[in-house]
């Protein structure tokens, strides 16, 4: 009887050694397959930032030439504000703030230049002001066209009105020339004018001549007013003006109060007195004080009357 060889039993189980080499075959593809995950967002991630930088990169030049657009026509908008001109005033106010406000827009357009938002509210403020030109473009035309139509009517009128004073025009210069003798003719005058010096004693009582500066203490000036039957019978200031030997105006004080006028001038009085002056001759003494005394020298004295020079002499003291 034939014995049967056993049969061999194949075993299942896996070798340890292959299930690691599988489990770290299996890592390297997970690790593999989060790889590309992450690549590919961070690809696609790439893309849409690249996109946004792109857009962002348009709009802002987009920005820019709309800028540049607003401010061509802010300059242009400025010239033509420029050319308007006009006599009235307010008018010309509102034209000349106008003008400031562009200047302005124009400043603002450059420090915002990449601001879309102010970009368009400039160019609001460009239409609107171009409007407002418009506006005053018809309204100064409207004043132009009056005003050349007043200029018209004036022109005939003064037309009709040269022949009326070509005829008067003699007449007035007839009236003028007599107004101006008579003028002339009421203006009094001081004759026998002189100064000198005085000094004062028994308490101011007694007058005595000196030409000492030093002890003099007035200078008297004497004059007549002479008979005018053409000048105003009233009372008259008449003013005493002296220069100093050093140039200076003696005067009280240097204010408005010790000022008067002489021969288109104004200067400082040393002395006024109120004349009642009756159109016949007057003898006239008036004593000139000086708050700093006297000193050596030629002083050249004016006596004025009227607004007029109506005499003058001098005085040296030593």
């Amino acid at each position: 009887m034939e014995t049967k060889p056993k049969e061999e039993k194949i075993s299942t189980a896996k070798n340890p050694k292959e299930e690691k080499k599988s489990d770290k075959k299996l890592v390297f593809i997970v690790l593999i397959a989060l790889l590309a995950l992450g690549n590919g967002a961070f690809a696609w991630l790439w893309l849409q930032e690249r996109g946004r930088a792109n857009t962002e990169v348009i709009v802002k030049e987009q920005v820019i030439i709309e800028r540049d657009n607003v401010k061509a026509e802010l300059l242009d908008l400025q010239d033509q504000y420029a050319t308007l001109q006009t006599n009235d005033k307010t008018i010309q106010a509102d034209l000349d703030a106008k003008r400031v406000e562009i200047a302005g827009l124009l400043e603002e357009a450059e420090l915002h230049k990449n601001d879309a938002g102010i970009i368009a509210k400039l160019r609001n403020e460009t239409a609107s002001l171009r409007k407002i030109m418009k506006h005053y473009i018809i309204e100064i035309d409207s004043l132009n066209t009056l005003n050349k139509t007043i200029i018209a009517e004036k022109d005939k009128v003064s037309e009709d009105l040269n022949s009326e004073k070509g005829k008067s025009s003699q007449l007035s210069k007839d009236k003028s020339a007599l107004q101006n003798t008579v003028n002339l003719a009421s203006v009094l005058k001081a004759t026998g004018t002189k100064a000198e010096g005085v000094k004062f004693k028994s308490g101011g009582k007694k007058e005595s001549e000196t030409n000492k500066a030093s002890r003099v203490e007035k200078i008297k000036v004497s004059f007549v007013l002479s008979e005018n039957k053409i000048a105003k019978a009233e009372t008259k200031p008449v003013y005493v003006r002296i220069v100093s030997p050093d140039g200076k105006e003696i005067t009280k004080s240097p204010d408005d109060a010790n000022m008067f006028s002489y021969n288109g001038s104004k200067g400082y009085f040393a002395e006024k007195k109120e004349i009642n002056y009756k159109n016949t001759q007057l003898g006239v003494d008036i004593f000139c004080g000086s708050p700093n005394g006297f000193i050596p020298g030629k002083y050249l004295i004016d006596i004025a009357c009227d607004d007029v020079i109506i005499g003058q002499t001098s005085i040296t003291l030593k």
